[in-house]
């Protein structure tokens, strides 16, 4: 059947006509939050009759609510990819979403979902930039600009209507990817709160009523599937015009304690939601190992030859590369249980070998260096503190970076992405012809790491060979020669 003859999605034609009390107050409609969040809460309903329904609030002018709207807050979700070395594709069609709104066409609308007393949770992922402070918004009859002061007004409008009861107060759960997102979002609050010269009992009731949250998210979320809507749709009854596709793994790492598991039971579910009181182990484990490997390894796989992620982990040699740097080098430094890391690698490893997840090297090729100060170098630092010598393969790795930022490789250009200041001080460094010289600046630059990698023992000598060697012998033989010259 051809997938515009088929059924529009909507309640009345397919999917639960019950809807679900308000539960969630969700800053955001894009893919990831449909495919992590309302995902999870779906299961919660499924698994243990948890009954919340969602409502989705568009941050941005021009969002998605609309679309979503037209089809009773349904949409399907595609898990795709793999699980121990087998593909597998499950098929979900979420139906927790039960109310949609826009708050720069109706902002009363928006207004009114702080009267709701079912209320408890406030989920958001509004991007990096979302959580700031913007000076120029002020409380009136018009939307906000900012998330933060969007949710100020919303949280001062449920504090009025409830007269400061503390137990209206909502938990506040940002999915936010950047560190301490929840104890950021709170400081913004409170900055909201003096701009607008709000009462000292709303501030005390922000504090005391409301709980905030940091957390970790990980799923990789590709999204729609527009190359291959057809094939995707022609596997449903109805048609969907807002499918979600998104890989098997599944991580939510929540600060909290007792109290909130009795509030949010992920724990009576087979989900990997995990409530503790420090999340900051779990984002050191995956800032350096699925971040870090992706740092280490991209210059060198693009100039080997390598488009994507997969190819680099099927290809016998850059895949061995890979598990290398990981099982030996990053693995080994981590100050966690062993079993632990090594399961959560062999699930990295499964990720990055997933067909279904186009990811292109030059895209995260973007801010190498940047990207290698906070992901890679701990962990050679580390390496070299607790074994006396150098990890060789994340040093090949950081070899192969700064002989990337040299812009050209086999009379092709290199995709270097980054600041222009970064590229303009590469290009400096790469202008003459003497290649100590360059190792020396590069990794002298205390603006690049923030200290001298130079006094550690050995470290410009063995980029120094290794660069030589990549550019006399290309990638695998230049390795090699390295390999043999320093084990």
């Amino acid at each position: 059947m051809e997938s515009q003859t088929k059924t529009k999605l909507s309640r009345e034609n397919y999917g639960s006509k019950n809807i679900l009390p308000i539960k969630v107050l969700q800053f955001g409609e894009g893919n990831f939050l449909r495919a992590f969040v309302d995902y999870a809460f779906y299961k919660l309903n499924k698994e243990l009759g948890f009954d919340a329904g969602i409502a989705l609030v568009q941050p941005l002018p021009g969002g998605m609510v609309d679309l979503i709207e037209k089809q009773d807050g349904l949409y399907t979700l595609f898990l795709n990819g793999i699980k121990s070395k087998k593909e597998i594709q499950e098929i979900y069609l979420i139906d927790n979403v039960v109310k949609c709104v826009d708050p720069y066409k109706d902002f009363q609308d928006y207004l009114d979902l702080a009267k709701i007393d079912s209320l408890e949770f406030v989920i958001s992922n509004t991007t990096e930039a979302g959580i700031e402070f913007v000076d120029t918004d002020v409380i009136s009859n018009q939307s906000p600009q900012s998330f933060p002061a969007k949710l100020a007004v919303f949280l001062y409008q449920r504090f009025m209507h409830f007269k400061g009861d503390q137990t209206k107060g909502l938990t506040i759960i940002p999915c936010e990817l950047i560190n301490f997102n929840a104890d950021t979002l709170k400081k913004v609050l409170m900055q909201y709160c003096d701009l607008w010269n709000l009462e000292i009992e709303f501030k005390n009731w922000i504090s005391d009523a409301c709980s905030f949250h940091n957390t970790l998210v990980d799923r990789i979320v590709p999204g729609y599937p527009r190359n291959e809507i057809d094939q995707y749709n022609d596997k449903l009854e109805y048609h969907d015009d807002i499918l979600v596709t998104a890989e098997p793994f599944f991580l939510w790492v929540i600060e909290g304690g007792e109290d909130l598991k009795a509030k949010l039971p992920f724990h009576k579910t087979n989900l990997d939601v995990k409530i503790v009181e420090d999340m900051q182990p779990y984002r050191t484990r995956k800032v350096r190992i699925l971040n870090g490997i992706h740092t280490a390894m991209v210059p060198f796989s693009i100039m080997y030859g390598n488009k994507t992620v997969q190819q680099s982990m099927d290809n016998d040699f850059t895949g061995n590369f890979i598990e290398k740097l990981t099982y030996e080098e990053i693995v080994p430094t981590l100050d966690m249980d062993k079993e632990d890391l090594k399961n959560f690698a062999d699930e990295v490893m499964d990720r990055f070998r997933n067909p279904f997840i186009k990811h292109q090297l030059s895209d995260i090729a973007l801010n190498s260096i940047p990207k290698f100060k906070v992901r890679v170098l701990p962990t050679i630092l580390e390496y070299e503190k607790e074994q006396g010598k150098l990890p060789l393969n994340l040093v090949f790795g950081l070899a192969a970076t700064i002989r990337f930022y040299q812009g050209s490789w086999q009379n092709e250009a290199l995709p270097v992405k980054d600041s222009p200041e970064i590229v303009e001080t590469m290009n400096q460094y790469w202008s003459g012809n003497d290649l100590e010289k360059t190792v020396s600046e590069t990794l002298g630059n205390l603006e690049f790491w923030d200290q001298d990698l130079n006094k550690i023992e050995g470290l410009q000598n063995a980029i120094t060979v290794a660069i030589s060697e990549i550019d006399k012998n290309g990638i695998e033989k230049g390795y090699q020669n390295y390999i043999e010259q320093f084990s």
